[in-house]
């Protein structure tokens, strides 16, 4: 529950909360959080067993953790009845990369080899486009 809580900051809550309630009032105060704390747990669980038994049988393993997507999702995809398994062990990332990049480079040198003639160099130049006559873009009576 406190796993993120570094021992400065453990420190300042103590230090505050011994400034707000004073060290006369502050193990009372401590216990008052800890019983509230016990029952919230104690209703929760309760409320989890009444849930389950109101499902029935057929849903015995059924956990609430996986009501989280993200735990879903990676209790699904760790499932072997999928064979997933075996699809991202049979993948070859760097196989799958020199394949796209073969085809890449072929489908640039092909375009090249037929619109330049600069020995397989692509020309990356800005060339103007031939828009006729009239330099000026088109009018757009609804952009006025």
């Amino acid at each position: 529950m406190f796993n993120d809580i570094g021992p400065l900051e453990l420190l300042t809550i103590i230090v505050l909360a011994v400034l707000v309630f004073g060290p006369d009032k502050l193990p009372k105060v401590i216990q008052d959080v800890t019983r509230t704390i016990r029952k919230i747990r104690e209703f929760s669980e309760g409320a989890k067993q009444d849930i389950r038994n109101e499902l029935g049988p057929e849903f015995k393993d059924f956990e609430f953790e996986d009501l989280n997507p993200k735990t879903f999702i990676r209790k699904q995809l760790d499932n072997d009845e999928l064979g997933l398994k075996e699809i991202r062990n049979g993948f070859d990332l760097k196989k799958e990369m020199v394949e796209v990049t073969d085809a890449v480079h072929s489908r640039e040198s092909e375009a090249s080899s037929s619109s330049s003639s600069a020995g397989g160099r692509i020309d990356m130049t800005k060339k103007p486009e031939d828009t006729g006559k009239d330099d000026r873009p088109p009018f757009d009576a609804d952009a006025t």
